[in-house]
């Protein structure tokens, strides 16, 4: 089976990455690190807008008030995009140069879940990144330690399991999760992959409790049961897909974000629509990601 993708907009991301739906304001938002920029594009109107920061912006999520929880390179903070005023939560290893924040998400405890990578240029990294817990309060937690890029950070449809990858170490996770308390447990390896298959990238579960993996390195999309077996394996029209997103009414909208940085050009020329945000109807409908819970 294929998905019949096609583009949300003619906005081309350099690193295009967090695609989140925003129900109440029919939007889609996503981020583009490289860029340091966050886009919206609101559905009804048919526009698009974008917000400019200071460093380079790894994730964001969306909070109860409607402002969107943004992870810039090295703080968390909060942001309004009527009036452009952003609210710094918290500083996650600001001290280490060779660190930065990445891939997040909102967990069903309205806590921001986000990890750190190694952002050093070297042929080698090293696993210098940790996932953190992140509450309005301010309170940062360190989860787990030892990752190489945080990534695929994504929460079944109970909210009792959380999954979370390592690009760089190319295996998944799946964490016992307790929504009322944000504490995790059991962890087991669901999964190693290899270029070929694609290194896990962003991720997503749907209604049924399977998990969406972006395959970076093999432009598809990767869809495990709970177990790690490989239930399907979509090819997509873009060289680097990031994370995939699901949206639209009842959730039945599937969206990808990609990256063009680092792309060979002919494969950019083999897939044209890289760093364009792609859409596709779903065969499955979405499970719905929480809000942040900063009331």
């Amino acid at each position: 089976m294929t998905l019949e993708f096609k583009p949300l907009n003619d906005t081309r991301c350099t690193l295009g990455e967090g695609p989140v739906f925003d129900d109440r304001r029919d939007a889609l938002w996503w981020c583009d690190i490289a860029e340091r920029s966050v886009h919206g594009f609101f559905f009804h109107e048919g526009r698009t807008e974008t917000h400019r920061f200071e460093s380079e912006v790894g994730s964001i999520g969306i909070a109860e008030t409607g402002r969107l929880v943004v992870a810039l390179r090295n703080e968390v903070g909060l942001f309004d995009p009527d009036s452009g005023i952003f609210e710094r939560i918290a500083e996650i290893e600001a001290a280490n140069p060779a660190t930065r924040l990445n891939d997040g998400k909102v967990g069903p405890d309205g806590a921001f879940w986000v990890g750190t990578m190694d952002d050093r240029n070297v042929a080698r990294k090293e696993p210098l990144g940790a996932l953190y817990r992140v509450d309005a309060s301010g309170k940062v937690e360190r989860k787990i330690e030892d990752v190489i890029v945080s990534n695929g950070l994504a929460f079944s449809p109970d909210g009792r399991t959380m999954y979370h990858s390592d690009s760089r170490g190319m295996w998944i996770d799946r964490w016992h999760f307790d929504p009322a308390t944000g504490e995790i447990s059991g962890r087991k390896r669901i999964a190693v992959l290899d270029d070929e298959t694609g290194r896990p990238d962003g991720g997503a579960t749907d209604a049924t409790g399977a998990y969406w993996s972006a395959g970076i390195s093999a432009a598809r999309l990767n869809r495990f049961s709970p177990e790690g077996e490989l239930l399907e394996s979509y090819p997509v029209p873009v060289a680097a897909p990031t994370m995939p997103c699901f949206g639209g009414p009842g959730l039945t909208k599937l969206f990808v974000t990609s990256l063009r940085v680092g792309r060979a050009p002919e494969l950019l020329e083999r897939y044209p629509l890289t760093g364009i945000t792609i859409v596709a109807d779903s065969p499955v409908a979405g499970s719905p990601v929480t809000r942040f819970r900063d009331v």
